[in-house]
């Protein structure tokens, strides 16, 4: 594995750990582990990996059937992580939660989908294929798999580390970098379009 392997997977793995923002999702994790009683952080990791797997390989099929461009859908991926970059920054909650109660239902809907694997972060996976080698987001998805895994292990322990003003600090840090990040995917893949 050369440089330029470690290099993208670094980068891919980033802007997925942005989008994802399972530090940011504690609030919401731990909303739901009360209602639920608990939750199964092994099924939701394996839940939202298959989904992002799958989203990696069949994703840019899909696109293909239906006829759109990876470097349109890239474009469209960059202006949704802008709008996420946004709404991390001023406060504005992705999910809208159900009032699901099992910890089974819970560990897979909301939770693995769509607050680890939702629509921003498949869009983002598309959009990565466009610059980085599908093994390299690959093992991106699978390491944030893994922490994903470790923060819902660990979600009280970090909240109580982090405090709610560390928590919302993060979420603007990475609401920033969602934005540098959409402003360059824009454009880089909106000039090969007009080409």
């Amino acid at each position: 594995m050369g440089q330029k392997d470690f290099l993208e997977i670094g980068k891919a793995f980033m802007v997925l750990f942005a989008v994802i923002d399972i530090i940011g999702s504690i609030p919401v994790i731990i909303k739901l582990k009360k209602k639920a009683g608990d939750i199964q952080a092994l099924k939701a990791s394996i839940v939202a990996l298959g989904i992002m797997l799958g989203f990696l390989f069949i994703g840019e099929g899909i696109l293909g059937f239906l006829g759109v461009d990876i470097k349109a859908f890239a474009v469209v991926g960059s202006l949704i992580i802008f709008a996420l970059g946004v709404e991390m920054i001023f406060g504005i909650p992705l999910f809208r939660g159900e009032d699901q109660t099992s910890p089974k239902i819970v560990s897979v809907v909301p939770l693995a989908f769509p607050i680890i694997a939702g629509a921003g972060t498949m869009t983002t996976i598309v959009s990565l294929q466009a610059e980085y080698a599908w093994y390299n987001i690959s093992i991106a998805i699978v390491l944030n798999a893994v922490i994903v895994f470790v923060v819902l292990k660990l979600t009280k322990r970090i909240e109580r580390f982090l405090g709610m003003g560390g928590i919302a600090i993060l979420q603007k840090v990475f609401g920033i970098i969602l934005l540098a990040i959409a402003v360059k995917l824009f454009a880089d893949n909106a000039k090969l379009l007009f080409e």
